[in-house]
């Protein structure tokens, strides 16, 4: 038995059986590379979904591990910790919010964005509004909340009713939807600028405007989920600065410790009097080791200008990428993205083309059936992206 098959059947007798795993297994990494059981490398356009943003196993970022597991790793959130509160004054420069709420987790800080949007109209604003409105396609989690609040049907909601009321989900763009499903009961509207899971699709800017307008108009809320998009990724600290707009919640996760488990939720100094002692938690969120790594991520990508880097290799790809559809017009549909938040549309099934990129040392992800989607380390270099294409344009040409 090899050491893949050995280590499949350790996974599959003694692990839930939850994930629809690549028939790949990771032995170690660096920078965009990843390494199996037998020594094959492959080039990483996935980065553990939008996490590794600075590359994996970076030196800078393992020293500044070590030597904080030596001072403090977690006493929980009853002290005050340097580590914290440093971290902190960083990322709030990085926007308009006025004040963060540290956790370990995208669902997390997502459900802490959700009750804090209830719980600031109840006890701010004395509004019984409890209702969250999300767009049909969005993905926010998977806790019982997080995944009611998700605009996806199927496999990922099935079995686990009675799901909680309080959400509804409209039509994204359709600005028509969203101000007929606004009521009296409505808290706030979570929207992710550019949606991941539902296939890597901005919204239109012209349509945000209208969303944020209407959000005030209406006097709810506007929550912003920069989970997957936040970070750099998208070409700018966060999806939302391309539309010139300021949610009053917004949160963050996967990349803010570039591997470590943490989440954050913000909001403006306003909205944040809606928690007080005692009405929201977490035992392991902004602990000491986390909140230093994040910290040096914080510092990496200002001082590296890790943004300006995404936005200038997404423009590029997505030039080069062009091509396809002319050279592959019965296949290739469209690229869309911004930043390095990356997919190509196909017109066909794309899961035999999928397989073949990953045997021939692709590692990225397909949604819906039709869609690649990559999410690459932001440190990437350009070559390897153009490798990626040139390997897929002799994909679609035997195919």
């Amino acid at each position: 038995m090899s050491k893949h098959d050995n280590l499949v059947k350790k996974v599959n007798n003694n692990i839930c059986n939850t994930y629809g795993r690549y028939p790949v297994s990771i032995s170690k990494a660096k920078g965009a590379r990843l390494y199996d059981l037998d020594g094959n490398e492959y080039i990483d356009l996935l980065s553990g979904i939008s996490v590794a943003n600075l590359g994996h196993c970076r030196e800078d970022l393992a020293k500044v591990m070590a030597e904080q597991s030596q001072k403090l790793v977690q006493v929980s959130n009853l002290f005050y910790q340097e580590e914290q509160a440093e971290l902190a004054e960083k990322l709030l420069k990085t926007s308009d919010a006025g004040k963060v709420f540290f956790c370990n987790s995208g669902a997390e800080a997502n459900e802490a964005a959700i009750k804090l949007a209830r719980r600031y109209m109840r006890k701010v604003k004395n509004k019984e509004a409890y209702e969250i409105i999300t767009l049909q396609g969005s993905f926010h989690g998977r806790t019982l909340a997080t995944l009611t609040a998700t605009g996806q049907d199927g496999l990922i909601k099935e079995g686990f009713g009675p799901l909680p009321e309080g959400f509804k989900s409209v039509p994204a763009g359709d600005i028509e939807a969203m101000r007929n499903a606004i009521s009296d009961k409505t808290a706030a509207i979570m929207v992710e600028m550019i949606q991941g899971e539902g296939g890597i699709r901005p919204l239109a800017p012209e349509y945000v405007t209208v969303l944020a307008a209407l959000a005030k108009e209406k006097d709810v809320l506007l929550i912003a989920d920069e989970v997957q998009s936040g970070l750099c990724r998208s070409g700018k600290w966060w999806a939302f600065q391309h539309y010139g707009i300021t949610p009053d919640i917004f949160t963050s996760a996967k990349s803010l410790a570039n591997g470590l488990p943490m989440g954050a939720m913000f909001a403006t100094d306003t909205v944040a009097t809606g928690f007080e002692p005692g009405s929201h938690a977490t035992t392991f969120g902004g602990g000491a080791l986390v909140s230093k790594v994040a910290s040096k991520v914080v510092d990496i990508m200002n001082d590296e200008k890790i943004a300006e880097r995404a936005a200038k290799l997404g423009e590029q790809f997505k030039k080069e990428a062009a091509e396809l559809i002319t050279r592959h017009p019965d296949k290739v549909e469209t690229v869309r993205g911004l930043g390095l938040m990356l997919g190509i549309q196909l017109k066909i099934d794309g899961s035999s083309i999928f397989a073949a990129l990953r045997d021939k040392g692709f590692i990225l992800n397909l949604t819906k059936g039709t869609i690649l989607r990559l999410l690459p380390p932001l440190t990437i270099d350009f070559e390897d992206l153009r490798t990626f294409l040139k390997t897929l344009d002799g994909i679609l040409s035997e195919n």
